[in-house]
């Protein structure tokens, strides 16, 4: 299974890596909110394209230690080199106004070493004469230096274009295997270290397969494991855990979390595991929002709820209410995984949630559907029109995509989609999964008439 692509931005602080990822992921595909956590620490998001899509990542400035006649900070250093290794493309971000800097030098040195794939991108480079400020930037050994400005957007399609043309170069030279996500359920089990996903693992498979340990951080790499219950095949893909921000020391540790976004990206159902005696964390809320993103089918699986006490068991009802709200349509099974307890409805949640994400949905059935959710509650006024809704197909699946018809269908705001959606969901009995309504403007058949009898 080839897991996407991965792209690191690397630099000296204030250079516009994170005005560049914001950028990059202007779609909502970026987890990046207004929650504490993983975030804060390191920017993972999920760039979209008209042909393709990757991971970015936003490794954090390099920082120096000017006591230091080498400059850069061993424990940087090796963040930078482990950017490089564990990254199909880096893009290494210079100040075009600052100029060429012993810094970006000892920085270019570090990523040369690799033999790895390396583009130098001068930022704030808006209304600049770029063949004459950028002759510095060959110094760095890293070729052409590519210009943009993050901040105002020049360059960003040209970049986009340039990645996504690498990015296809490095898939053609992949040996294609055949993907079996379409014939059986490939569940990626994610969440924080310790939380006992591996034992989970053991325990649905029947068998010592995943090394467990009580030490956080076992798991390193994702794991794949392909396996049949009950005449059922499933794959299970073991990732490493994603650790509470200040704690992501090690630069392999880093890089984990990269590991488990690639695993939802490749997996059709996502079992998020949440340690019962701890409630739920950011890091569980940011996972879940990539697991939206990405479209999976979600079980949720609390775990240790054996050991939990009455005033755990009151906390994590409190902050999951509060915070896994927008996954209510996720099942959600309290299990033992260390005593093997309440597996065997876990699989069933998985099957189901599967089978609902391939569900076909008849337009004569959806169009059905929504009259009768717009009789019971009209779209709001915008203006002086109404939105008028007129009739709904399929538009794809994992996640069934519900496509609506109609006209002045930009006044349609957020809450009716998610009101029509959960009709959606409500009426063909889906579980497990979201539904994910557009809307699709049909043209005003008197708009060129009214135009040529004005003239």
């Amino acid at each position: 299974m080839a897991m996407s692509k991965t792209v690191a931005l690397v630099g000296r602080p204030n250079v516009g890596k994170s005005t560049l990822f914001n950028r990059l992921t202007r779609t909502r595909s970026a987890i990046v909110g207004s929650q504490p956590g993983l975030t804060r620490d390191r920017h993972y998001g999920l760039v979209k394209t008209n042909g393709s899509q990757f991971i970015v990542v936003d490794t954090g400035g390099l920082e120096f230690d000017k006591s230091l006649s080498r400059g850069v900070f061993g424990e940087m250093a090796k963040q930078a080199a482990q950017a490089v290794d564990e990254s199909d493309l880096t893009l290494f971000i210079v100040d075009l106004r600052a100029g060429l800097t012993n810094e970006d030098l000892l920085v270019a040195a570090q990523l040369r070493k690799s033999g790895r794939p390396i583009w130098v991108i001068a930022n704030k480079g808006e209304g600049a004469r770029t063949s004459l400020i950028t002759v510095e930037f060959y110094e760095l050994g890293l070729g052409t230096p590519r210009v943009i400005s993050a901040a105002h957007g020049d360059g960003i399609s040209d970049l986009l274009s340039e990645i996504e043309n690498q990015l296809a170069e490095d898939s053609e030279e992949e040996v294609p295997e055949s993907r079996n996500e379409d014939r059986h359920p490939v569940m990626a089990i994610i969440g924080r270290p310790n939380v006992g996903k591996s034992t989970l693992v053991n325990s649905i498979i029947g068998e010592e397969r995943v090394i467990t340990f009580d030490k956080p951080g076992t798991t390193r790499d994702a794991i794949e494991i392909a396996f049949q219950r009950e005449g059922k095949d499933y794959t299970i893909v073991d990732t490493a855990g994603v650790r509470k921000r200040g704690k992501v020391s090690e630069a392999i540790e880093k890089f984990s979390v990269i590991k488990a976004l690639q695993a939802i990206e490749e997996s059709n159902v996502v079992i998020i595991v949440v340690d019962g005696t701890e409630g739920v964390s950011d890091q569980d809320v940011n996972l879940a929002a990539f697991a939206v993103e990405a479209g999976r089918a979600i079980v949720v699986v609390i775990n240790k709820w054996d050991i939990c006490d009455e005033e755990a068991k009151e906390v994590l009802d409190r902050t999951y209410r509060r915070k896994l709200r927008f996954i209510d349509f996720a099942k959600v099974h309290y299990i033992s995984a260390a005593k093997g307890s309440g597996i065997a409805g876990l699989l069933r949640s998985v099957n189901v949630a599967f089978k609902s994400s391939r569900m076909n949905l008849p337009t004569p059935q959806l169009t059905r559907v929504l009259k009768i959710a717009t009789e019971r509650q009209s779209p709001p006024r915008k203006g002086y029109s109404r939105p008028k809704l007129r009739y709904a197909h399929q538009g794809g699946i994992n996640p069934p995509l519900v496509v609506i018809h109609g006209n002045s269908l930009d006044g349609v705001p957020e809450s009716y989609r998610r009101y029509l959606e959960s009709s959606f969901t409500s009426a063909f009995k889906l579980k497990g999964t979201q539904v994910r309504v557009i809307f699709k403007q049909g043209d005003n058949p008197y708009r060129r008439r009214h135009k040529y009898l004005s003239t």
